[in-house]
């Protein structure tokens, strides 16, 4: 299970890989590479994208507006830490 503290930076990584993705990808493939990095197993994987779809950031194959513009956010943030 996901640690309430850890939940809202694993969103905000998501996010922005998904919006970082090639045009050729997948959300699938942004998810398996999230698991390669070591970001989370995939069981945490399947949580986060339920919740990012429960919280409609996400659709099927990509981020709604809503996705978009937390996916920017979050890259503000981590630049300003980076």
């Amino acid at each position: 299970m996901i640690k309430d503290e850890d939940l809202e930076i694993l969103k905000q990584v998501t996010l922005l890989g998904i919006y970082k993705k090639e045009k050729d990808e997948s959300l699938s493939d942004v998810r398996k590479s999230l698991i390669d990095t070591g970001m989370y197993d995939k069981k945490e994987a399947k949580e986060i994208f339920r919740l990012l779809r429960e919280d409609e950031c996400i659709t099927d194959e990509s981020l709604t507006l809503k996705g978009i513009t937390l996916a920017k956010e979050a890259e503000i943030l981590f630049k300003q830490y980076g």
